[in-house]
Order: structure tokens, then C-alpha cells, then sequence
């Protein structure tokens, strides 16, 4: 037989007395989709270059 619990222990028990539901792998995962690659970015002039670093 159990003893008498105080109201303190009442509290917990029905706070913390189980554990949260289970989530699942999937929910845990974002996705975002790639951008394509901008043709601008990777461009490479070689008078620009000259121009930036010799003048």
C-alpha cells in the first residue's frame, strides 16, 4: 500500500508523470529546394582584372 502523497508530488506527477509523445524522423527534417547556380557569379572578365589591380 502507498503512503499519502502530499499535493507537491501530486503536481509533478501530473506534470512530468510521462513522457512527451514520440516525433517522428520526418518531422524533424526541413527541405528546401537547390537554387541554380547564377552564370553572373562564377563570370570572369580579365580586363576587369586588370583594370582592379594594375591601374
Amino acid at each position: 500500500m502507498r503512503p499519502a502523497q502530499d499535493p507537491a508530488e501530486s503536481a509533478r506527477r501530473a506534470r512530468f508523470g510521462r513522457l512527451p509523445e514520440r516525433i517522428r524522423l520526418e518531422d524533424t527534417v526541413e527541405e528546401h529546394p537547390a537554387t541554380p547556380p547564377d552564370p553572373a557569379r562564377d563570370a570572369y572578365d580579365a580586363d576587369e582584372w586588370l583594370v582592379r589591380y594594375c591601374l
